[in-house]
């Protein structure tokens, strides 16, 4: 595995497309569609659903692209893999996030057909190589029997903490700080159980969200601190955590119903890489369920929904902000389909990689070569 990122162009010589399997149509399934549908390379070959009433629905209708796409959705997993023929690649954006063993095994499964793989799903092997052996030792197992290969990466965790902060490393002269920082207004985010119970959105104040329980947070971001120490050539000490929280004023309602006064409004935690005793390596979270709370917190510079912000303090001081929207110009659905992209269009270099797991900073970029203005296709 490469030691630091670079952009890749592939080959200048036209290549057969390589065949993609889509599971899962969710948030980032939509999108992992509209990225594979986009990609000259790569042709979509099959889509897995768990919901019987989205079975035989055609994968253009189900991304929201204006055309259909000739794919129909299935729920018979043996059927998509077996149309790939033993080769391409499966997207796989089921959620792990309450079912990490059985997505885990999914992945797996898909490994030892001989198809690559990219996924969200499993935070752990964002940092394969301090992901437990109890993770790696089964999806390393199946990656050598189908010689394939994984990467999972999203947008934060993904590369909102570790190729887009190293790539700005490079323009500075002298760091003291990388600071990588997600700040969202959840109440674009279509995902009710995950807003209410795990980051705990018009909970009472005494209720503890599962996503900043002690520990937990270094989980799933400690992998990114630790990748970018590896960047950046830093040994770190430890790995710190830090949390705020705050309640709501006021009663506030949006698409998934009411949040009452006084419940939790806004959560605000930092993981942090720390250098002889210094915190020099920090991914933060600023995330409400109404703009109003805790206004004295960062917000996103224009006033948006949300953002992802990478500050290098440092000589001279750098600041980059990136906002993406889509789907009706939402920012949540934007920074979803910015991490379908880097997944999806990792896929042609992994096929010519080694059999193995790979991080963030092993794949290179790939700029959108062959993806611009191209007839027939659609913006959604």
């Amino acid at each position: 595995m490469n030691d630091e990122n670079a952009f890749y162009f592939g080959s200048h010589e036209p290549l057969p497309t390589l065949p993609v399997a889509v599971w899962g149509t969710g948030n980032m399934g939509r999108a992992a569609i509209r990225a594979v549908d986009a990609h000259p390379g790569l042709t979509l070959a099959a889509v897995v659903v768990s919901s019987p009433a989205k079975v035989g629905r055609d994968a253009g209708e189900l991304a929201g692209i204006d055309r259909h796409l000739g794919v129909p959705a299935t729920t018979d997993v043996e059927e998509a893999l077996a149309v790939l023929g033993g080769r391409g690649a499966v997207a796989y954006t089921a959620s792990g996030d309450l079912r990490p063993d059985a997505a885990l095994a999914d992945v797996a499964r898909c490994l030892r057909t001989g198809a690559v793989v990219v996924t969200p799903a499993l935070y752990a092997l964002y940092d394969p190589r301090n992901a437990p052996p109890a993770v790696t030792g089964p999806l390393m197992e199946a990656a050598r029997a189908g010689a394939s290969a994984l990467f999972a990466s999203g947008v934060d965790p993904g590369w909102g903490n570790d190729v887009l902060p190293a790539l700005v490393s490079g323009l500075a002269g002298t760091v003291d700080e990388v600071r990588c920082q997600e700040i969202f207004d959840y109440s674009t985010y279509d995902q009710p159980d995950a807003v209410r119970m795990l980051v705990g959105m018009g909970q009472p104040m005494t209720y503890d969200p599962p996503m900043v329980a002690p520990g937990v947070p270094t989980t799933v971001w400690g992998g990114q601190v630790r990748m970018l120490a590896r960047a950046l050539g830093v040994e770190l000490d430890e790995i710190r955590e830090t949390l705020e929280r705050r309640p709501l004023e006021a009663e506030v309602t949006n698409a998934m119903g009411a949040f009452a006064a006084g419940t939790q409004g806004a959560l605000r935690f930092e993981v942090q890489g720390v250098v002889a005793g210094v915190p020099r390596i920090v991914v933060e979270h600023i995330t409400r369920i109404d703009a109003a709370c805790a206004p004295d917190w960062p917000t996103p510079p224009d006033g948006g929904a949300g953002a992802h912000r990478v500050v290098v303090a440092g000589r001279p001081r750098i600041e980059v902000t990136l906002e993406a929207t889509d789907e009706g110009d939402n920012r949540a659905a934007g920074g979803n389909a910015t991490a379908a992209n880097r997944l999806v269009n990792a896929i042609p270099w992994l096929t010519t990689a080694e059999p193995g797991l790979y991080d963030g900073l092993d794949v290179p970029l790939t700029p959108a070569r062959g993806r611009v203005s191209r007839a027939g296709r659609s913006t959604p």
